[in-house]
């Protein structure tokens, strides 16, 4: 109850702030315009092509917890996507999305169930790895070309940019080294007398080979791509002008903000809307669009695949051991 509660006033606030911005801006009516004419040129096309690459999206993570999960038990792709679309349809309502893991173990067997959390987390992991990567390149751009361009800003507040971006530096590369050394996390919990009972739950992290582990990043990279494309291409189609490397990375430092400040799904969409205002602000004055394509992303990638998972949850008795 406290979830729905803070999440629904934090969206509130944020939403409001938004429309406050929205309201007041000079070229709204001429924005609104251009969007439409936009979207009766090749907006359906491009909207058609984002849906496409929703399920390419989610096939992709589809893909990973297949291959996560091998250790413990072999599923099919079928099953694999619908575990993927229950869980986003479970952690809609839950801080940081934690509601995944329990959509997902739903469709393994009793017994590897609770083991298959660390195997989901394994796969966050190698996820957060490459948002990462992506967000300290389209940060660094950031700052050189707009935070530290000259002129722009007083010497305190470059100084504490470039602390802050020597800081995630640091903090990236530890979380490369322990991703590939993730027997380091078996030995804490073996040394750690409270967490020794429950070491048989963490033991499948060592059962990836560093092939494995590459493989699984190159998945969320691919997928990384895929659903930046998608931003991308709905900006486009709402009639927003941008050169794609520049909304690139500044989408990358986006998806950095959303990946380290903690949130709510349903207040998500008000925070992504206004860290995408002040980021993707840079390039153009068209908010209306910059908050259209935020919607609309939040809406193809978050609300209908839920829907769809809402549905598959209805049957998943059928995949329950007995």
């Amino acid at each position: 109850m406290l979830n729905y509660l803070l999440g629904a006033g934090l969206f509130t606030w944020l939403a409001y702030s938004i429309y406050t911005q929205l309201i007041h801006r000079d070229n709204l009516r001429e924005s609104l315009r251009h969007m439409g004419e936009s979207l009766e040129k090749k907006g359906w096309m491009g909207i058609l092509l984002v849906l496409i690459f929703m399920l390419i999206n989610w096939g992709l993570e589809a893909r990973k917890w297949q291959k996560l999960v091998k250790p413990l038990q072999e599923i099919s792709f079928l099953r694999a996507f619908s575990a993927i679309l229950s869980g986003v349809s479970l952690s809609i309502n839950t801080p940081n999305r934690v509601g995944e893991y329990g959509g997902r173990i739903l469709y393994l067997k009793n017994h590897n169930k609770l083991k298959a959390i660390a195997a989901t987390i394994v796969g966050s992991f190698s996820q957060l790895i490459v948002t990462v990567i992506f967000g300290l390149i389209g940060l660094i751009y950031y700052l050189n070309n707009f935070a530290l361009a000259k002129g722009n800003g007083p010497m305190p507040a470059s100084i504490w940019y470039k602390i802050l971006l020597g800081l995630l530096i640091v903090i990236c590369v530890l979380t490369i080294l322990l991703y590939f050394r993730l027997r380091i996390i078996l030995a804490v919990f073996e040394k750690v007398p409270l967490l020794r009972k429950i070491k048989v739950f963490v033991q499948i992290i060592v059962k990836y080979s560093s092939g494995d582990l590459r493989y699984l990043l190159l998945l969320s990279a691919l997928r990384y791509v895929v659903f930046s494309a998608q931003y991308l291409i709905l900006l486009d189609a709402l009639g927003l002008e941008f050169l794609w490397w520049q909304a690139f990375l500044l989408n990358s430092v986006i998806y950095l903000v959303m990946a380290v400040v903690p949130t709510i799904a349903i207040a998500e969409l008000g925070l992504r809307g206004k860290v995408s205002i002040f980021f993707l602000g840079l390039l153009s004055t068209n908010t209306a669009a910059i908050i259209a394509a935020t919607v609309g992303i939040w809406l193809i990638n978050l609300v209908l695949p839920a829907v769809l998972g809402s549905v598959l949850l209805l049957g998943v008795k059928i995949f329950k051991e007995k």
